[in-house]
């Protein structure tokens, strides 16, 4: 009976992913001049006169051969204007309400594709919210309630062998890998029409590689992974495909998925009272798929209560705090604001715009610009002493608590050698000192009102920081790569606040995980299911404290364990001297040794 539910449950499930895919073709765009939807009266009469011309004014197209050419229009029209304003500007006319800079190509885009739209999902879209997210919810609850009935405690039932969650052989993920990396820097050159930072990017690239293969061996002496599965998972790879497509749409082709953000639209209007973006769209989703699959991990950790707080907790501060209270304060004509997000994660917390609309919004603005600063600069270095990063990146950030619920079923596809943690090192500490950079040359700017710094233009360094790391690494790869290289990909390679939270933790932290070697069984089960990519079987075989700077403290690894030998601990005896050396204390029936 339990088994018919979850089918049934998983039916539906693949239902609604059907629907949800097939929307996007779904409907037609007919642009006029009444739906335009453009106020500034030169931009809108260039863009029509444009549209004529290139055949599609009161012409129904569909989505993807209207959005081409609606671009072209635009191009066609701020060329034109360009081209005028050489000739005469009108009299008490700004130069830029004439022209019409790039900076608003993809603003008017948006709103001519949604204001031309029309078909079934802008006649019902609470219909079709129903066949899509109502049916996926339904069919993964009835997939996931069933697994309470059973015992509970960890089981190794086939991770390894099921198509979705074993991953992929090295090979394999290499050809998944290396083509997106390529791919995203490329289409970032044609994007920016600037050489000069994907290439930065590229040599940066190859001189990680070198450095890890050889000046730190990892040629000779690191296999390409702790356990490369049998067969690749060709259920994995449609889901990776299937993620990274959707990252792609959501982070630079919105435009492309705008019935998905009109069946979502009455939701928005009614929470913030405005009209629903990709934003919007990618907030709800993702708030729904962390307590769906929140519920999952209840069902799969419930034997721990450790996990069942924690799981909690990112659902309730994803919900709350990133989703429901930024919409309220829109509602209250106050800035959109997650009071739990932080520098550098939050890496336009110092961008010009953000600090000029806190600082124009009265107390509360300032007050939340206050709070930013202080989480930097206190509430960080504090908050980790005390907790370790896991205060943090385990029970708070949206990352990680989309990392631990949806990614949960692929978290022993991290890879566990010395290699692959050597470039872990290098590429996130990185990162980190790319997002100070940034941001100094923002403030620089902001403060100086000067757009070059030795030579380097801060809006492109910045434009380039948000592509890159902000939407290539932490969503296209981040988040899509979840089926095939874990779920804690962007937490363990890229993001710069974990990195900060490391580097505190690793130093001077009371936060370890304590080992009792002498009741590890080398079952291996603590390895597998460590998503930040930590052989823990070889700290407990040893009884060797674990004090890695990767390390979330998500706690799984002394779930799983069957003897009991992993602890959580917050002590401070040893907290100067913790990582200075590799210790491990081996007790024997006459004495105890401290082995260095």
């Amino acid at each position: 009976m339990m088994k018919t539910i979850q089918n049934f449950g998983l039916g539906l499930f693949i239902i609604a992913l059907i629907v949800f895919t097939a929307m996007l073709g779904l409907g037609h765009q007919k642009l006029s001049k009444s739906n335009i939807g453009i106020s500034n009266e030169f931009h809108k009469n260039a863009i029509l006169a444009s549209a004529s011309e290139l055949g599609i004014l009161d012409k129904e197209l569909s989505n993807v051969a209207f959005i081409p050419k609606v671009k072209e229009a635009i191009k066609k029209a701020s060329l034109q204007l360009e081209e005028q304003a050489k000739i005469s500007i009108p009299d008490g006319v700004n130069e830029w309400d004439y022209k019409l800079g790039s900076w608003k190509n993809s603003e008017y885009l948006s709103l001519m594709v949604k204001n031309s739209a029309h078909g079934p999902v802008q006649n019902n879209p609470m219909l079709f919210f129903f066949l899509t997210f109502g049916l996926a919810i339904l069919g993964g609850l009835m997939f996931i309630v069933p697994k309470f009935n059973s015992s509970p405690g960890i089981k190794n039932d086939g991770i390894y062998h099921n198509p979705l969650t074993r991953g992929l052989k090295f090979n394999a993920k290499m050809l998944f890998l290396i083509p997106t990396i390529i791919g995203v820097i490329v289409y970032g050159f044609f994007k920016y029409q600037n050489y000069f930072w994907p290439l930065v990017t590229f040599v940066l690239i190859g001189l990680i590689s070198l450095l890890v293969f050889f000046r730190e061996k990892s040629k000779d002496n690191s296999p390409p992974r702790s356990s490369s599965p049998i067969h690749t998972g060709w259920l994995g790879v449609i889901a990776g495909l299937y993620l990274t497509g959707f990252y792609i749409l959501l982070y630079w082709a919105p435009s492309y998925i705008n019935n998905w953000i009109s069946m979502v639209n009455p939701i928005s209007e009614s929470l913030s009272g405005n009209e629903a973006s990709n934003w919007f769209l990618y907030g709800l989703m993702y708030s729904i798929i962390v307590i769906v699959m929140g519920v999952r991990m209840m069902s799969k950790y419930r034997h721990n209560k450790y996990q069942r707080i924690r799981t909690w907790s990112v659902m309730f501060f994803q919900t709350a705090f990133a989703f429901l209270i930024p919409e309220i304060l829109v509602r209250l004509n106050q800035p959109w604001f997650d009071f739990k997000n932080i520098w550098p994660l939050d890496y336009d917390f110092f961008f010009k715009y953000n600090i000029q609309e806190l600082t124009s919004s009265g107390s509360l603005g300032i007050f939340m610009l206050v709070w930013g600063i202080v989480l930097i600069i206190l509430g960080v270095p504090i908050m980790t002493y005390f907790f370790g990063k896991r205060w943090y990146c385990s029970w708070v950030c949206g990352c990680g608590g989309l990392a631990e619920t949806m990614g949960d079923p692929f978290r022993q596809n991290s890879d566990k050698s010395l290699r692959a943690w050597k470039y872990e090192r290098w590429i996130i500490h990185g990162v980190l000192l790319a997002a100070i950079i940034m941001t100094s040359m923002v403030l620089y700017h902001y403060f100086t009102g000067k757009n070059m710094l030795f030579g380097f233009n801060t809006e492109n360094v910045k434009s380039w920081y948000g592509f890159l790391i902000g939407a290539g690494f932490s969503g296209v790869v981040g988040t899509g790569f979840y089926p095939v290289m874990g779920n804690r990909t962007w937490c363990r390679f890229g993001c710069p606040l974990a990195a900060y939270f490391g580097l505190i933790q690793k130093y001077k932290s009371r936060f370890r995980i304590t080992t009792n070697g002498g009741q590890c069984i080398s079952c291996g089960n603590c390895s597998t299911y460590c998503e930040m990519g930590i052989d823990v079987r070889h700290y407990a075989q040893r009884g060797q404290d674990i004090v890695r700077a990767s390390c979330v403290g998500c706690g799984v690894c002394s779930a799983v364990c069957p003897r009991g030998v992993l602890k959580l601990e917050n002590g401070s005896a040893d907290i100067s001297s913790r990582a200075d050396t590799l210790r491990a204390i081996h007790i024997t029936e006459n004495d105890i040794k401290l082995l260095v």
